[in-house]
């Protein structure tokens, strides 16, 4: 029997400094370190996914430059596109069972990080 297709989660991305909101949805910390300073209670999380973060090497490399921003980007999506991220991200997908989904994360810059390309490659795994 075929799946029945599932709802479309909204993603959003967060700075782990943000407070959280109720409409914050399930929240899921996406970086490779804890943020300094944050508690497990200030940052209500639903799950801290360690794993589908850049590899070490990756995030060292970038350095939060935005110089390496394109590369960067490029980088880590081909990280993402091995089968045990793929099989990742559609569990992440499907903990989230609809409801709108948050991906936590500490870097400064808002549209330089990892949680931006993973927002994207969630968005275009879950259109199939």
């Amino acid at each position: 029997m075929a799946h029945a297709k599932r709802k479309a989660s909204t993603i959003l991305i967060k700075r782990a400094y943000d407070d959280a909101s109720p409409d914050d949805g399930y929240r899921v910390l996406v970086d490779r370190v804890w943020p300094r300073g944050r508690s497990r209670e200030t940052l209500k999380l639903a799950q801290w996914m360690q794993a589908i973060a850049p590899s070490d090497a990756l995030r060292k490399w970038f350095g939060h430059d935005p110089q390496r921003w394109d590369e960067f980007r490029q980088r880590y999506l081909a990280e993402l596109h091995t089968d045990e991220q793929l099989a990742r991200m559609r569990s992440l997908l499907a903990d989230a069972a609809g409801q709108p989904m948050t991906l936590v994360y500490g870097a400064k810059d808002t549209e330089h990080n990892q949680a931006v390309v993973l927002r994207d490659a969630l968005l275009r795994l879950q259109q199939g």
